[in-house]
């Protein structure tokens, strides 16, 4: 394949890999850097969205688990995908509340150790009641046919690349959107003002007369439901197993921040593409060397700039 053929495969699959990781950055880095709070049960709120993405989008065949042995063997809405797009960010936000609320807010003046046990703990609880209820077994991907009235089951010809898969077109398209305005809402409205002036100085904003607790809910609310549909849009391309949570999320996570810059909005996305790129690079050249790279680059990364593409300071400062 042409030199040429080889670069723009290796951008559209480095795009598309790298709009998950960057909305999972995205989620986690605005907790972070708003809240200072370490959340390792953000790879957890991606294992949900994909999983709800799932019963939503379809209805799935059961082999164990609980709810089998209980004769259910069949479970799901068969909704369509339009329907998972919906929900499942719904969902996140919903669990995200909760989350704050129980799980993080007790924690806020805590030992940042404290805060990584509890939410570790929590991410481990999650996935136990995923395998018990649904059961441990893998199931396909759920990639649509029919999105918004197109067919994205059939590959499209594109200049210099050849036959690319129309899905993965979409979902470069649809996380953009989502990264977009997600950017739009933290950089450009008064709740994203408020909420980077709390980073700041919160005791100040409180004394302007701003509850900033409740601007502290919704930011991790938001959070949540970015990586629970960062879930369903992984989902539609890779197999689903109760341990992609911690696979394909956490680890991709906290690589994108670090990158990026802990805290930075444009570094997560930043930090997502450039991940994205590097993964999509190895997988097509050198497959077995792809996470070995990937790794080493991050270490690089640690060393020449530890605060990241666009951070102020070092991550965990």
């Amino acid at each position: 394949m042409p030199l040429q053929l080889d670069i723009a495969s290796i951008l559209l699959n480095g795009l598309q890999q790298g709009a998950i990781y960057a909305l999972l950055g995205l989620g986690l880095t605005i907790i972070l850097g708003t809240m200072e709070f370490l959340n390792l049960a953000h790879g957890a709120l991606y294992l949900v969205g994909a999983y709800v993405g799932m019963l939503v989008f379809r209805e799935t065949t059961l082999t164990n688990g609980f709810l089998f042995n209980s004769g259910i063997t069949t479970l799901g809405f068969d909704g369509g995908f339009l329907a998972a797009i919906v929900l499942v960010p719904v969902v996140g936000f919903g669990i995200g509340l909760l989350m704050e609320r129980f799980v993080a807010e007790p924690f806020y003046d805590r030992p940042e150790t404290d805060q990584l046990l509890v939410t570790f703990g929590l991410a481990l609880i999650v996935e136990e009641v995923v395998k018990n209820l649904i059961g441990g077994n893998t199931f396909q991907s759920i990639a649509p046919t029919t999105i918004f009235g197109f067919d994205v089951a059939q590959p499209v010809s594109l200049p210099f690349v050849g036959l690319f898969p129309t899905w993965r077109l979409f979902i470069i398209l649809i996380a953009f959107v989502v990264i977009g305005v997600t950017y739009l809402a933290i950089e450009r409205t008064d709740f994203g003002l408020v909420v980077q002036a709390g980073t700041r100085d919160a005791e100040m904003v409180r004394l302007l007369g701003i509850k900033i607790n409740r601007s502290y809910s919704l930011v991790f609310a938001l959070g949540a439901a970015l990586a629970a549909f960062a879930g369903l849009i992984g989902a539609s391309i890779q197999t689903l197993s109760p341990q992609i949570g911690t696979d394909q999320a956490l680890l991709p996570a906290f690589l994108t921040i670090v990158v990026g810059g802990a805290g930075s909005v444009r570094g997560a996305i930043a930090g997502g593409m450039v991940l994205g790129v590097i993964i999509s690079a190895m997988t097509q050249t050198y497959s077995q060397w792809a996470q070995i790279v990937l790794y080493l680059f991050v270490a690089f990364m640690l060393i020449v700039r530890p605060e990241g593409l666009f951070g102020t300071g070092e991550v965990g400062e």
